[in-house]
């Protein structure tokens, strides 16, 4: 089964070109600065043979880019849930690190049953986030995802955004959605929210799509690889649509046999995933990093006990040891470990 929408990397931050003018300062050489990664599955004794090689390219926005479009879990592979390995080293040799993904859920195909919000477990919940793509009569190589680029929402063949999608209240203006909270039904206003520009689109009517028309009279909740449209809310038939990469908006055709459903064309009809992305930061600015800088200390939460002179700051995450230091600024706290 392979990955669809399939992982993607990316690299932010000053300190990559920083470190790379350091590489090649040193060594003198051209090559040897580049960043290169090798992902994988967590599987037991994985070797590099069963890994992707990830070339990064630098994007407009300076950010590196790379995904791991022909990776895939194997159908001898049972688990129900396994996790993303990411190796990175510069082109020296020198490693950076290794990354895990969160948890990932194998599905491997669409639920035909009706979800029941009894077993939530494929179902769709108000302020997750999900990816939608477009394959013009399911063939894999025409696969387009949402995205966005410059401002604006475009269909990429390479690129994928992420999207948080919440349920928003009927009566709401445009300007001011108050967000509500539950598992996402078709007949539902929503809004999609890219996770990285923030930019959003007008409030939309989630319809369930079968054999290409959207379903106006379904209010079931939505399941994880369900086909699905988007109607603009307070428009006459007016769907979320693609034409190549332009995203635009489509008019469905009544059916005057069946007023509950609107026939749509190939462009309009989306598959809708959830997603989920993991964030690492690591600096080199003050303190001399060893290598690698993996496992990347996590922090889940702050407690504040005290005031004044005795107020005390508990850290707690995961990826701690006895060695850690906690900086404000260019301020060394004193630091315990427990």
């Amino acid at each position: 089964r392979f990955f669809c929408p399939p992982p993607c990397v990316y690299l932010s931050g000053p300190g990559w070109k920083l470190k790379q003018e350091q590489i090649k300062a040193r060594d003198q050489g051209e090559a040897g600065f580049r960043v290169c990664g090798y992902m994988g599955l967590d599987s037991m004794g994985s070797s590099l043979m069963e890994t992707q090689k990830l070339n990064f390219e630098e994007q407009p926005d300076a950010k590196g880019f790379g995904c791991a479009k022909a990776l895939y879990i194997s159908d001898a592979d049972k688990r129900k849930h396994f996790r993303l390995v990411l190796k990175l080293f510069f082109s020296n040799g020198q490693e950076i690190g290794t990354f895990h993904s969160k948890l990932i859920k194998v599905i491997s195909k669409p639920s035909q049953k009706k979800q029941s919000l009894k077993n939530t477990d494929l179902c769709i919940s108000s302020g997750s986030k999900v990816s939608l793509f477009n394959r013009l009569r399911s063939q894999t190589v025409s696969t387009r995802y949402l995205s966005v680029e410059g401002g604006a929402f475009i269909a990429s063949a390479r690129q994928w955004a992420a999207f948080t999608l919440h349920l928003a209240d009927e009566q709401c203006t445009r300007s001011e959605f108050p967000l509500r909270e539950g598992y996402i039904r078709y007949g539902s206003v929503v809004r999609l929210i890219c996770t990285a520009t923030g930019i959003t689109l007008p409030p939309l009517i989630i319809r369930k799509v079968t054999k290409q028309y959207a379903m106006l009279d379904v209010d079931e909740p939505i399941s994880q690889l369900h086909k699905c449209a988007f109607q603009f809310q307070g428009s006459d038939h007016m769907y979320l649509c693609l034409s190549t990469e332009k995203v635009i908006q489509f008019q469905a055709s009544p059916c005057p046999k069946e007023p509950n459903r609107e026939l749509l064309n190939d462009g309009s009809c989306w598959t809708i995933i959830g997603t989920e992305t993991v964030e690492y930061t690591f600096s080199e600015s003050l303190a001399c990093v060893r290598e690698p800088v993996s496992p990347v200390p996590l922090i889940t939460a702050l407690q504040l006990t005290g005031g004044g002179d005795v107020a005390m700051l508990e850290v707690q995450g995961e990826y701690f040891h006895t060695h850690l230091k906690v900086w404000f600024g260019d301020v060394e706290a004193e630091t315990m470990y427990r």
